[in-house]
């Protein structure tokens, strides 16, 4: 359309920015770099999005396909996910590596998650033992989210040094949105119920379980086709850019010539581990927690938690574009330290139960009495949690204040991690470090749900949070203690100043001794 033309033409890049503008580049490279740098925070959105999509909905899914699976299946079937990308993300990125493209891997990988989510929204099909196609769906989606690596790694080689904390910025808020709007958007189809509309001669189910699903379907398509030739061109410029601060003549001699830090790499690894575990454990329990607190039911539960995902958001939002600004007036690291770890440390202790009394107990599900898993007898909290008479019950007020501050610790600590983590590397091909960066964070995103199911269920709220507390507070003390090997390594060309200085005081010597313009020369040229 003419109107959408005439805006990319007013939107589109005039001339190169006076910062980047030293020869390394063109305009047009220039402006296809940064589109392909878009189209990456895209797909990290999308991957995120394809995790945290069904978080919230998972669990009244799976009852109403199978109500004896019970909580800790459901805990497999969400470790299903990081654990297939956890196995591939290390081998995607040495498939990247290998290649010299990221093009071919992203192509394959997003055709996976467009199958593996369609395979999700067609359970109600009823294919024999649907709990383990629910897992085997969780896997594939997974195994094509490894694909984050090799996002990962681009960006590391398609910005600048100068650009990378804005990108990485950029990329990070790209994916906490993508976990945090993935309940909103579950959140938006709960208005169809559990039955909704069967459409292709009832072949497929659209409803407040398997809306989830098609929406993931129709982004990957989307996403698929930014990958096409002509669309996707990859521009690296990170080793280039070091290597003519450094005089040198060949961009793989100059990163080969930079040795990383080895324990700053493994250091940030480990805190990114302790990071989105802790993330990724309040994003699981966080609806069945409210159940069992509250007694909420399935719909409310689903309502509830993704008005407060969609509030996250919003302030996710702000503190990311106030990290850049933060980064100016105090070093990255101290922001990590103390705007993110401690933040998260605080929220992970207001989970500790305030409340005066226990949560309302339920009564056991039984089918025989012919009554809705929403009837007021079944709400609360189940008497298989032994706990639950015992324990008191997490106020809303500390659920909210705590889930409050996890959204401004959250984003900052993750994206500096990863801005820290891709400096200290260097301008060297970073596939198989991201790999494991990213292998990390799906660790503990398999580990979360399993701790879900075993802590939770069988010790209750202060064991989960309290080892939850425990872990941010040693992550952050390590962190603290170990700030200087943070720092990142400088590329600059040292400058010749002290030589320079020696010239002109032997010229200046020469001068007061021998004012004879040719005595002058003969001095120089010959040291006799």
């Amino acid at each position: 359309m003419e109107w959408v033309r005439k805006m990319r033409t007013r939107m589109a890049t005039k001339r190169l920015p006076e910062d980047v503008d030293d020869g390394l580049e063109t305009l047009e490279e220039y402006t296809q770099r940064w589109r392909s740098v878009r189209i990456i925070y895209f797909t990290m959105f999308l991957m995120a999005l394809g995790f945290s999509i069904i978080i919230t909905g998972i669990w009244p899914y799976l009852v109403k396909l199978d109500p004896n699976a019970g909580k800790e299946f459901m805990g497999l079937i969400v470790a299903a996910n990081p654990l297939g990308q956890m196995i591939f993300s290390p081998i995607f990125g040495w498939w990247g590596n290998k290649l010299g493209t990221i093009r071919l891997p992203l192509l394959i990988s997003l055709a996976l998650f467009t199958v593996a989510s369609g395979m999700y929204s067609s359970l109600e099909l009823g294919p024999p033992n649907v709990k383990y196609w629910m897992l085997a769906s969780r896997f594939l989606i997974g195994v094509s989210s490894a694909n984050i690596a090799l996002c990962r790694s681009y960006l590391s080689a398609a910005t600048r040094i100068s650009e990378r904390t804005h990108a990485v910025s950029m990329v990070s808020l790209a994916q906490v949105l993508g976990f945090i709007i993935g309940p909103t958007l579950q959140a938006a189809v709960t208005p169809l119920g559990p039955i909704g509309h069967v459409w292709l001669w009832g072949k497929m189910h659209m409803n407040m379980f398997t809306g989830a699903g098609w929406i993931n379907v129709i982004m990957s398509l989307c996403n698929f086709m930014m990958f096409l030739p002509g669309v996707f061109e990859e521009h690296k410029i990170a080793a280039r850019e070091v290597m003519v601060m450094q005089g040198g003549t060949s961009e793989r001699d100059t990163w080969k010539g930079i040795k990383p830090s080895y324990l700053s790499a493994w250091t940030l690894i480990v805190a990114f581990f302790v990071l989105v575990f802790n993330f990724v454990l309040l994003e699981t329990l966080g609806t069945s927690l409210t159940m069992d607190m509250w007694a909420w039911t399935h719909e409310q539960a689903l309502w509830n938690m993704g008005i407060m995902m969609t509030t996250a958001a919003i302030v996710s939002l702000v503190t990311f574009v106030m990290i850049e600004p933060l980064c100016k007036l105090f070093a990255e690291r101290y922001v990590l330290i103390w705007g993110g770890f401690s933040l998260m440390v605080l929220g992970r202790v207001l989970f500790l139960p305030w409340g005066p009394d226990p949560p309302k107990l339920a009564l056991a599900y039984n089918a025989s009495l012919n009554l809705s898993l929403d009837d007021p007898a079944y709400l609360g909290c189940p008497p298989t949690q032994e706990w639950c008479g015992d324990i008191p019950a997490v106020s809303l007020t500390q659920f909210i204040i705590g889930f409050a501050l996890t959204s401004v610790g959250y984003p900052i600590g993750v994206t500096l991690i990863q801005t820290i983590f891709s400096k200290v590397l260097g301008p060297r091909p970073q596939g198989v470090w991201m790999g494991w960066m990213t292998g990390s964070g799906c660790l503990s995103r398999v580990l979360g749900p399993v701790f879900v199911g075993s802590i939770y269920t069988r010790l209750g709220t202060y064991w989960t949070f309290g080892v939850t507390s425990f872990m941010m507070l040693v992550a952050m003390i390590a962190l603290q203690f170990g700030n200087r090997f943070l720092i990142p390594p400088t590329f600059d060309k040292p400058a010749p100043v002290e030589l320079q200085e020696l010239n002109k005081l032997n010229g200046a010597q020469i001068e007061d001794n021998s004012p004879d313009e040719s005595l002058l020369t003969d001095k120089l040229t010959d040291p006799t």
